[in-house]
């Protein structure tokens, strides 16, 4: 696929206009809401762009699509087709290794040796 000459030039110009009004809408959000709502101070443009850098840094995305989601569908219908192929023996023995992992209690709880007394 060829990519047009014309995308050289508009792509960077886009990524910057994105980035000015990225960092406009945050600043102006942030000096309306900040002081009033939390008593923080005023920020300037380019510490908006800082505070858009870190959430982009902490969150994620800005939903833009892409990116490497490991819990894709394909990776889910991959984990269900596996799940399906499994004996209940192999199943049981991945719910137990998961239990163990993860800090799940056991579904096969004795009901009748629980109390109802409140913690204290």
């Amino acid at each position: 696929m060829r990519i047009p000459k014309w995308l050289f030039v508009a792509a960077p110009i886009g990524f910057a206009v994105f980035i000015t009004v990225g960092g406009w809408i945050v600043m102006s959000l942030w000096n309306w809401l900040g002081p009033e709502l939390f008593g923080v101070r005023q920020v300037t443009f380019w510490q908006a762009l800082g505070l858009l850098v870190l959430c982009r840094i902490l969150f994620g995305g800005f939903g833009l699509g892409g990116g490497g989601n490991r819990h894709s569908r394909k990776s889910r219908d991959r984990m269900a087709e596996r799940w399906m192929n499994m004996t209940p023996e192999e199943r049981e023995s991945l719910r137990q290794s998961w239990r163990g992992r993860m800090g799940f209690c056991s579904s096969n709880v004795d009901t009748e040796s629980k109390t109802n007394e409140p913690m204290s």
